[in-house]
């Protein structure tokens, strides 16, 4: 069941004691299921290569991605099967908006149209300062205007939740109707920084995640993790 960040704490899937995330503008939902955690698993491990890792990654985001689409919106609709009529839904229009984060988020984009393939695809760069660790706009492709449209925003890791915070503003700024934010994993920190900076948008928010880790290392990276996804997936080149 999805719950807001004050019942975060008491869910998390690595055991650590800290206080609870008191927030009731952010809804959490950490998928607690035996395939989730089995790939999850295989992806944290520092013996998986790459092309495994970009398999598992994809698999993993279809399974978080039939949670995080449990409230996509439909029309009904009637049909004919080969022996009587029938009763049914389609997706409703607008489609839904599916936003990769570049460059990690490219690597989720596979798992999340396989369940959703009519959805459209939009594509937003961010790239994050490891010095201030502020993320700034460098790259986009979206509709100018988002009214009504429920966006899907990929993102691998939810580490202090700079990068995710931007992309909601983008969205919240085009009239976006709703968004959700698939993370393999996410960190104390950074959803709780996403509440602070998303109270004055009047915008539906959720997170869908495999996990909460314990937190950030001096590095700002998610601690176990799984390492740095953009480089897990394509190689470091160029990241140095």
């Amino acid at each position: 069941m999805p719950r807001t960040l004050a019942s975060a704490a008491s869910h998390d899937q690595t055991p650590s004691a800290r206080q609870p995330l008191r927030s009731a503008n952010v809804l959490l939902n950490v998928i607690d299921h035996p395939l989730v955690a089995h790939k999850l698993t295989k992806l944290r491990n520092e013996a998986t290569d790459s092309p495994t890792f970009r398999r598992l990654t994809e698999e993993l985001v279809t399974l978080l991605a039939y949670e995080a689409t449990r409230g996509v919106r439909t029309v009904p609709a009637q049909i004919r099967t080969p022996l009587a009529e029938a009763s049914g839904v389609h997706l409703a229009s607008p489609t839904p908006l599916v936003v990769p984060i570049l460059r990690a988020g490219l690597g989720m984009l596979e798992g999340m149209t396989r369940l959703l393939p009519t959805a459209e695809v939009g594509f937003l760069g961010l790239v994050r300062d490891e010095q201030t660790l502020q993320a700034t706009t460098y790259a986009s492709r979206l509709p100018d205007d988002l009214s009504g449209r429920q966006c899907y925003l990929l993102d691998p890791m939810l580490a202090t939740g700079g990068t995710l915070a931007s992309a909601i503003h983008f969205l919240a700024d085009r009239h976006a109707a709703e968004v959700t934010a698939i993370c393999l994993l996410a960190a104390p920190e950074g959803l709780a920084r996403l509440d602070r900076e998303t109270q004055q948008l009047q915008l539906p928010f959720t997170v869908v995640t495999a996990a909460v880790d314990v937190g950030l290392d001096e590095r700002a990276y998610i601690v176990p993790g799984l390492g740095d996804a953009g480089d897990r997936l394509y190689g470091s080149a160029g990241s140095h």
